[in-house]
């Protein structure tokens, strides 16, 4: 398991600075510090709110964690690293990207050349659009197998899994037994992790120390 957590920028309104280029000359000219996205040969340049960075990190700690517990075989990024689903889409930089030990294959020095298993992004007040439409068109169209829309803004979180037809459809949280956290959604590409979407609108968010130790004491009775 592995993971990286790096500052990451976001923000549709800043300007494209650079002549149009090829997907393979973007690759090249970008370096570990660039915060931008490839779309159709045009540069897009990427900011983000403080918000938005305290959930992407939770996010990406608590799901590298439970990797890490859970034996689930796999790794898992975050900006600035890009993913290409496929040739002819985009290359994009998602808030958080885990990709099965199985697909490795398509890693490479900088970005990932396809689909990752699961795609997180976390939607800001002017990437409404780019989340919604045009980053759910692409993944779907290029194989993403699951793709989390979470927006705290609105306090909605959106699950998509693949049907037997390759299309995407929505995957309700199921209610909580208990009034104190909301619904409960379990994913099953990361072996039935669970989280309580309370906790994504939560100020400050919770800390995870609680939270793994549980995972921990689950671990130790299922193979105790």
């Amino acid at each position: 398991m592995s993971v990286a957590i790096l500052p990451q920028q976001k923000n549709d309104l800043l300007p494209e600075r650079l002549a149009p280029m090829t997907f393979e000359e973007f690759m090249e000219w970008a370096d570990e510090d660039t915060h931008a996205e490839w779309v159709n040969g045009r540069v897009i340049f990427l900011s983000a709110s403080n918000r938005h960075q305290l959930l992407v990190v939770f996010l990406l700690r608590l799901i590298s964690d439970w990797v890490e517990k859970s034996g689930v075989k796999g790794a898992v990024w975050t900006a600035p690293f890009l993913m290409r689903p496929r040739i002819g889409l985009p290359g994009r930089e998602p808030d958080v990207i885990f990709l099965r030990e199985e697909n490795f294959g398509r890693l490479r020095e900088n970005y990932i050349e396809g689909p990752g298993d699961l795609v997180i992004e976390v939607v800001s007040p002017e990437s409404v659009r780019r989340d919604h439409m045009e980053k759910f068109a692409e993944y779907e169209a290029g194989g993403v197998g699951e793709y989390w829309i979470v927006d705290p803004t609105t306090q909605t979180a959106e699950f998509y899994v693949r049907d037997t037809g390759s299309n995407y459809f929505r995957r309700a949280a199921l209610e909580s037994l208990t009034e104190e956290h909301g619904g409960i959604y379990t994913c099953e590409m990361l072996g039935g992790l669970q989280i309580y979407v309370d906790w994504l609108w939560a100020k400050p968010l919770p800390p995870l120390f609680p939270i793994v130790s549980a995972w921990e004491s689950l671990v130790t009775k299922a193979t105790g």
